[in-house]
């Protein structure tokens, strides 16, 4: 008997490339509105539904109901990878982007929502194009398996398998007692914020096509733009405000944005790791709008936005540029570099380390040293006035190390590649955390144009492995995962 449940993965990856084509068809409204040529959108999403849908239709067929743990990280990562790969579709059959590595990069940086691009010229792509370029982020910020999670069950098929791979870290709490539930609660929210967003940013006098879009990759903390110069295109304070508080929600767990919704506000109080991704956020903001306001003649209102918004953005992984923070002064240019490094709140779309390892690798390595003194006496780690299983510190503990080993190790093959040496750091932080620009040659002036195509795919497995958080993906390399019990 196989060890694998393949009838009903490749069933699965049929439901997913049909719904990434079923995607497609939303941009096809812009093409129509702007009088473009919708015919190779409206082609790529024909061969992607009429690809995915009878692999779903035949292999779903007397196909065994039971998914197990197994079966979910295969489904995961090469659905993210499948997806990537017929998300091309539309740039390359509109000529957008006929390479296909450069198409690949863009949209696995889409569905990723690492926000790295290679367009030098954003603003001459069709609009149906930037529409979809948008829509892969959107897809991505939730994850189109916790979308499948909702439909699946409806289908006869359980997902907590799926859920389980889709967010292999720290676990955040349930909103419902069954999966298909909380996936939907979550999607609910989800829209519902990026509705919102869009009807504010219009408020603020921006169309209706730009609003929308950067309320998708908002909400997704993605950070595609629809103008070369991304944020900063737009010089209304009130726009940049509206985006700013929406990354901070997007970059906060959707459980707890939930529960502020229904207000129970002492979940949201008790919980740690929001209280530190607040306080943080707050005083790195405070510190360096001072180095920021000293070193530029502008008003300290528009230091202090521009500093709030950068921080946000980076904290949050979303990406979105107002002002080029590396020509600051190479101090604030570091503290940035830094930030890449941080991560948002687990349960939330942002990309990075998350802040909630970092509480824990604090306090696990806090509590070593009164282990030190106290040999005998079992001292666990507490997160939310809780202890927390061992196991839970020792998979932080092993994540970091990996994170941080997997960053040297592809800044050495970015050097290789002919990178200098700040562009190849910068350029495996962004990527690996998601975030998007960096320093250097890949800082917010610049793009990933340039870099050899060797180092755009090194640096698109960096960003699978960041958003599927190193395990899911790299699991699948292990000879046990494969070996028959």
């Amino acid at each position: 008997m196989s060890r694998f449940n393949l009838k009903l993965i490749g069933a699965i990856l049929g439901l997913l490339i049909a719904i990434s084509g079923i995607g497609m068809l939303f941009a096809l409204p812009f093409s129509f509105y702007y009088k473009e040529d919708w015919v190779p959108i409206a082609s790529a999403a024909v061969i992607t539904i009429f690809t995915g849908l009878p692999m779903w239709l035949i292999l779903n067929k007397n196909a065994p109901r039971e998914l197990k743990k197994r079966d979910g990280y295969i489904v995961v990562t090469f659905g993210w990878i499948i997806m990537s790969v017929f998300g091309t579709l539309p740039y390359v059959l509109s000529g957008s982007i006929p390479e296909f590595t450069n198409a690949f990069f863009e949209t696995m940086s889409g569905f990723t929502t690492t926000g790295a691009s290679i367009l030098n010229d954003i603003e001459a792509v069709p609009k149906g194009i930037l529409f979809w370029r948008s829509l892969t982020q959107w897809i991505g910020g939730m994850g189109i398996i916790v979308l499948a999670v909702a439909i699946l069950p409806i289908l006869g098929i359980g997902g907590m398998q799926l859920f389980i791979a889709e967010s292999p870290g720290i676990s955040a709490e349930k909103l419902k007692p069954r999966i298909k539930d909380t996936a939907k609660r979550l999607w609910l929210l989800y829209v519902g914020l990026t509705a919102l967003e869009t009807i504010l940013l219009m408020s603020g006098n921006m169309s209706f096509f730009d609003a929308i879009n950067h309320s998708l990759t908002t909400m997704a903390t993605g950070g595609f733009s629809t103008k070369n110069d991304s944020v900063a295109h737009f010089s209304s304070p009130y726009i940049h405000y509206v985006i700013t508080f929406f990354m901070f929600l997007a970059g906060t767990s959707f459980t707890l944005t939930y529960f502020m919704l229904k207000r129970k506000f002492k979940k949201v109080l008790n919980n740690e790791e929001f209280l530190i991704y607040l306080i943080f956020t707050i005083v790195i903001t405070v510190i360096l709008t001072g180095f920021v306001h000293a070193a530029t003649a502008h008003p300290f209102e528009r230091d202090f936005r521009d500093t709030l918004f950068q921080v946000m953005s980076i904290v949050t992984t979303t990406g979105f540029v107002t002002e080029d923070y590396t020509a600051w002064t190479p101090l604030i240019t570091m503290a940035f570099f830094a930030l890449l490094f941080i991560g948002g709140s687990a349960g939330s779309t942002a990309g990075g380390i998350k802040i909630v390892r970092h509480i824990v690798l604090f306090k696990n390595s806090f509590l070593e040293m009164k282990r030190q003194l106290h040999p005998n006496a079992i001292i666990p780690v507490r997160l939310n006035n809780r202890a927390i299983q061992g196991e839970v510190t020792y998979h932080v503990l092993a994540f970091m190390m990996i994170y941080f080993l997997i960053f040297s190790l592809g800044s050495v093959v970015m050097a290789w590649v002919g990178l200098d040496f700040p562009t190849a750091l910068s350029a495996v932080a962004t990527s690996l955390g998601n975030v998007g620009p960096g320093i250097g040659g890949v800082g917010p002036l610049h793009n990933f144009s340039a870099i050899p195509d060797v180092g755009k795919w090194v640096l698109t497995f960096l960003m699978l492995l960041g958003r599927l958080e190193l395990f899911t993906v790299l699991i699948l390399f292990t000879p046990f995962f494969w070996k028959r019990e």
